[in-house]
């Protein structure tokens, strides 16, 4: 077929419109091509942080959904956590929020008028919330906005030298329904370290998150329910100080930690410490002892039964220009089988209700008593440490009054008095 001049330059313009209209599909907010045409190409920035081997199965997590989500390229930014908040106000400053960041209970609450809803994006608040466990509700739904999602839960707990037990004959609860009071606890401390070579009674982290689980089990808060007045300097909470000295006045704890900075860690793994208490991230980090043996048994009872929740959690921003995108990756990251294959290959606990009992390679029956913790925790201590824009106000001062207590500078309800004028302090300040 021969062509005239004008059906050539027809033909050519033809041909120059195609190839324009081609290119800009492929720029249009997108990188790489798709093989699903109605779906726009998206990048999504996921600010990550890792305590341990949890990043490794993240990026297989993220290397499944891109299979199954070809038009999506999801892209690690990995940080120390000690930079985390300050990359992400940086990044929300300028102008250039991530699409997704892994944050902890420390972030949320700096973070969460610029968190994507995801009650909104997803199916609403209470079908969302309801997979998760309810003491950590208070957390990630602020002002009935589901500003994150759980990835992971933290529980407080106790950790022993089965060894040092053993050789002292000495039994631990081995369910909850024979769990020690605080003083049987203490007398079989005693007896461990008068039977068996341990040199301490028991090791407790130098903060003051761990020592709250000590307030609640007293049946103390440090705020009330509404956020609206500091309860801290009440009966209980001089009772929970009060014993905590009484532990190391008696040679059960060793003052070398929380007025000599030692590390409870390094102690409790020279073997010579019948007990830690912690928390259940310790399982990995004490799998390596072969020096002797340990495990995880029921903490004691006051008036309350309670551990403190804490946890890790994923955000979606706003104005990242993917937030539907985000949102939809949030609800994969949920989903029942793939939050139970990241907890179970990282050696954390699930935040789902249908996934307490996961096969962990190793330490299931102890993550099994940690999360019996986490079920018999009071409200009050999510409650407490999920005010975020409070309560790293008064934490240091509360460390450095509990530290102020043992060193025989102040009394109970001195302290207290000063702290819990200080929560009231950074509630007006807050509002």
């Amino acid at each position: 077929m021969k062509l005239n001049s004008k059906g050539l330059i027809l033909l050519v313009f033809t041909l120059v419109l195609s190839l324009v209209v081609a290119g800009c599909g492929s720029t249009n907010n997108t990188e790489g091509n798709s093989s699903d045409s109605s779906k726009k190409n998206v990048k999504l920035d996921f600010v990550w942080f890792s305590d341990g081997d949890e990043g490794k199965v993240m990026e297989n997590i993220i290397a499944d959904y891109e299979k199954e989500n070809t038009n999506v390229d999801i892209q690690l930014i990995e940080v120390a956590y000690n930079d985390l908040s300050t990359k992400l106000k940086t990044m929300v400053s300028g102008g250039k929020p991530p699409a997704l960041a892994r944050i902890s209970t420390t972030e949320i609450g700096s973070f969460s008028n610029f968190a994507v809803d995801l009650g909104e994006q997803l199916d609403g608040v209470d079908t969302f919330t309801s997979q998760f466990i309810d003491s950590i509700k208070p957390y990630y739904v602020i002002d009935n906005k589901v500003v994150a999602s759980p990835m992971d839960v933290t529980a407080n707990g106790i950790i022993y030298n089965k060894t040092l037990f053993d050789q002292a004959g000495v039994a631990v609860p081995t369910s909850s329904d024979d769990i020690w009071t605080w003083d049987e606890f203490n007398a079989s401390l005693k007896e461990v370290m008068e039977k068996s070579d341990a040199k301490y009674g028991l090791v407790w982290d130098f903060t003051p998150h761990r020592w709250s689980t000590l307030l609640y089990q007293f049946g103390g808060s440090m705020i009330n329910s509404e956020g609206t007045e500091g309860t801290i300097n009440n009966e209980a909470g001089i009772e929970a100080v009060n014993y905590f000295k009484k532990m190391h006045d008696d040679g059960i704890i060793p003052k070398s930690i929380w007025l000599g900075g030692e590390n409870p860690n390094n102690l409790f793994r020279t073997g010579t410490v019948a007990a830690h208490l912690s928390g259940n991230w310790m399982v990995s980090n004490y799998k390596d002892i072969t020096d002797f043996e340990w495990g995880v048994t029921y903490m004691p009872i006051a008036k309350n039964r309670s551990s403190v929740p804490g946890g890790k959690f994923v955000m979606a921003f706003q104005k990242s220009g993917v937030e539907e995108e985000a949102a939809n990756f949030i609800a994969y990251l949920s989903s029942k089988e793939v939050n139970s294959k990241f907890n179970q290959e990282s050696l954390f606990m699930s935040p789902r209700k249908d996934s307490a009992d996961l096969d962990y390679a190793f330490g299931k029956e102890m993550f099994a008593i940690f999360a019996d913790e986490l079920n018999n925790t009071i409200p009050a201590a999510a409650e407490d440490w999920s005010k975020q824009t409070i309560v790293p106000k008064f934490s240091s001062d509360l460390k450095d009054g509990l530290v102020e207590v043992l060193a025989e500078g102040a009394t109970a309800e001195e302290m207290l008095n000063d702290i819990n004028d200080r929560i009231n302090e950074a509630i007006a300040n807050a509002k």
